[in-house]
């Protein structure tokens, strides 16, 4: 599990696993159009990303397509999110997002719903 939190603490390998989870099964050259980097760093990234299991590489001819690997995170969602309380959570996240979408400068005068639901 160590090298999961280690190959997501990097934003641009969240970015590559971002852009898989939209298209998955893509060439080392597709993602290299998607981030501001060279072939040899983006290597790299997928390297990590391979090495704690979240992207796995096919060989298609000449082209290896890399795929996201969604079962370690889901091994974290279940470690570590899922002993609390998800009503709670999603209480959280709904009251995040509601405070978020009043401090956009277009919204200011906005009204926003926001539920609480059981918080304590």
């Amino acid at each position: 599990m160590d090298d999961v939190f280690k190959a997501l603490a990097d934003p641009s390998r969240r970015k590559l696993l971002d852009e898989l989870h939209q298209d998955n099964g893509q060439s080392l050259g597709q993602l290299c159009e998607l981030l501001d980097m060279t072939r040899q760093a983006v290597t790299k990234h997928l390297v990590i990303l391979e090495e704690a299991n979240l992207v796995a590489t096919v060989w298609r001819g000449r082209e290896k397509l890399h795929y996201l690997n969604p079962a370690p995170l889901h091994e974290i969602l279940e470690r570590w999110i899922g002993k609390y309380e998800r009503t709670r959570l999603e209480a959280l996240s709904d009251l995040k997002r509601g405070l978020e979408e009043t401090n956009q400068p277009e919204q200011k005068n906005a009204k926003t719903d926001v539920r609480i639901r059981d918080i304590h």
